[in-house]
């Protein structure tokens, strides 16, 4: 057996058929964490409460519980549980069944019922590849590879989306869901910064809500005195937008993501459309849609139901949506649809990517979760009814989605806003506040 490296601990981990590689103190043979095999090693080591994959010395139990990381930390004023999550009752909780335990004759009948309610939809989505000049330069700066150019080209799409709508301006708060890194942020506020100190009225903040703890943020580098960048650590689903306090200001909302995988956009819209308390008090100032100085005031602005202007998120991975957050529930039933619909539909959604994504996209895939590839369907359906059938299912959720918005004063849209070269997940979701 080989000797322990030098100023490394003595203990060897049979588990990894190798000593422990971690530093120890001057004199000492083992460390922190093996001190307990140390004859005469002092204080007894023992296994946190609070999380079991770690030790501490037992007599400094009591100070390492108000500082460990695993601790339950005090919840935001804005965390309110579930209070996007949609109606605890009903069937939703309905058991999760593969496609490959159905029946041929199971899936036949999926099959036709998906046919049969797609039927008047409108199936052929219109190609809309948008950009903004902000990302010119640095999509044609040669030292970016093909995945940064991929997520630029992407994002200036977004931003010409914006742009086009007449959502892209000063003066209004943009909250971007499932914000990652914040790259999408960067790139607005690259498009509305100004050397000019701004007024009240055209003052810019960009909100930022991610759940996890992202490292190599660009938001914290921006120190744009006309601009105010906040990032909130927290799940959507227990997001409430009226009570964060940069929100004070009553700013009209845009809400922007780029791959709100799943569910995330349901959540979205409910925090956006649905989050109590955002329509009690609305915003001091009316905005316009755009700079043109011959635009319409946004009457829902200043004394309408929604202090949201509009929307645009790029969609994906419809098979991690769930029926309890899904906002499109009426569309379906109205349909004769329900939660077991809904679940096997989201499972063969996945039919519209999966095993058709080139190999440069697989192998640069870190935004999505992976598929559920199955053979289900191979038996009486060819690779290409099957990506077909994964489109229309993809489809039907997607219109669910636009009705919701439609019913809560919005116009609507879905486009292919990228080619499917770049990326198979390409449709983007716009909504406009609709002027009365």
């Amino acid at each position: 057996m080989a000797a322990p490296l030098h100023g490394r601990c003595s203990f060897f981990v049979e588990k990894k058929n190798r000593f422990c590689k971690m530093i120890v103190a001057k004199g000492k043979k083992f460390c922190g964490e093996h001190a307990t095999m140390e004859e005469g090693g002092g204080s007894r080591r023992v296994t946190c409460p609070l999380d079991p994959r770690h030790t501490v010395n037992e007599d400094k139990l009591e100070k390492h519980l108000k500082k460990c990381n695993s601790r339950e930390k005090p919840k935001p004023v804005y965390y309110v549980e579930d209070i996007n999550a949609g109606s605890a009752d009903g069937d939703e909780t309905l058991q999760q069944v593969s496609l490959s335990e159905l029946s041929r004759s199971q899936l036949q009948y999926l099959v036709d019922k998906l046919k049969t309610v797609s039927i008047g939809l409108q199936c052929d989505l219109e190609d809309s590849f948008l950009s903004h000049p902000v990302l010119q330069e640095e999509l044609n700066n040669p030292t970016n590879g093909d995945s940064a150019r991929k997520h630029l080209t992407q994002q200036s799409s977004i931003l010409g989306h914006l742009e086009a709508l007449g959502l892209l301006g000063r003066g209004r708060c943009f909250v971007e869901f499932g914000a990652g890194r914040g790259k999408l942020s960067h790139w607005i506020h690259e498009a509305l910064k100004t050397c000019e100190p701004p007024s009240t009225c055209e003052c810019l903040q960009l909100l930022l809500v991610e759940r996890s703890s992202t490292r190599f943020k660009v938001d914290g580098k921006h120190q744009d005195a006309g601009a105010e960048f906040e990032r909130l650590q927290v799940d959507i689903q227990h997001l409430d937008l009226s009570k964060v306090p940069l929100l004070k200001q009553h700013l009209p909302l845009v809400g922007v993501g780029k791959h709100l995988c799943g569910a995330a956009t349901d959540l979205t819209l409910r925090c956006l459309l649905e989050t109590s308390g955002l329509q009690e008090e609305p915003p001091r100032k009316r905005v316009k849609l755009s700079d043109d100085p011959g635009a319409e005031d946004c009457p829902g602005v200043s004394s309408g139901p929604y202090p949201v202007l509009g929307l645009v998120v790029a969609l994906c991975c419809h098979h991690r949506c769930e029926w309890r957050h899904y906002v499109g529930q009426q569309f379906f039933m109205q349909r004769g649809l329900g939660a077991a619909e809904f679940a096997a539909f989201c499972r063969m959604s996945s039919w519209a990517t999966c095993g058709f994504r080139p190999t440069s996209q697989r192998a640069d895939n870190e935004e999505h979760e992976p598929v559920e590839e199955t053979d289900a369907g191979n038996g009486f359906l060819t690779a290409a009814e099957r990506k077909q059938i994964g489109r229309l299912c993809k489809l039907l959720i997607d219109r669910g989605r636009v009705a919701f918005l439609q019913t809560k004063g919005f116009n609507a849209k879905l486009t292919h806003y990228i080619s499917n070269q770049v990326t198979l997940e390409n449709i983007l979701l716009t909504a406009v506040l609709e002027l009365h």
